[in-house]
């Protein structure tokens, strides 16, 4: 049985909402300028997820124009909203699952030839795109972008243990690259002095 009166509540703060409405929710512009501000930042994402520049490029203008189309999302929620979307992007794009979880198809030139020392916190970007697809959107989702287990176990479609299993195996991935570089990093000091 329904209660009383909530069809006045209902018209009530309908009628709150409505008179300020344009201001609650963001607007194509609202977005637009959130892609144009972070713009690195959101694309980084994107290219993280899924290890290509091309599919990550082709994530990042996929949620641009998703983010445009919305006119639900409330304004202090779009910037959040920009990184969903670009996460759903790339999970469409990979398809990240742990059974078939390979390393990113980096190419190799990318490896030998441009070696990189670029960081994103403790974590080197090379190392990061080494991980397998799954337990790299786990890392950049759990890790990077500090989503709950919870939320990071809906986007990928997923139990919640498989992303704590998959969050354990990165980071212990990660620790021991970043051990074995620093032991060939000590090795090489001391044949050189």
């Amino acid at each position: 049985m329904p209660l009383e009166g909530g069809e006045e509540l209902t018209r009530r703060a309908h009628n709150q909402i409505s008179g300020r409405g344009e201001d609650l929710y963001a607007s194509r512009q609202d977005f637009l300028d959130i892609f144009h501000e972070d713009l690195n930042g959101l694309y980084q994402l994107s290219f993280l997820l899924t290890g290509d520049h091309q599919k990550g490029e082709r994530c990042f203008v996929s949620g641009i124009e998703d983010c445009a189309k919305q006119s639900s999302v409330f304004r202090g929620w779009a910037r959040g909203w920009a990184k969903r979307v670009i996460a759903e992007q790339a999970i469409r794009e990979m398809h990240p699952r742990r059974k078939d979880s390979n390393p990113a198809s980096v190419p190799t030139g990318f490896y030998n030839n441009q070696r990189s020392r670029r960081s994103i916190g403790h974590f080197e970007v090379d190392s990061i795109l080494g991980l397998a697809d799954f337990e790299r959107f786990v890392f950049v989702l759990c890790v990077l972008e500090h989503y709950r287990g919870h939320d990071c176990a809906l986007l990928l479609g997923c139990p919640v243990s498989e992303v704590r299993q998959a969050r354990t195996r990165a980071i212990a991935e990660l620790a021991g690259i970043a051990q074995a570089e620093a032991v060939l990093t000590k090795t090489v000091s001391s044949v050189v002095a």
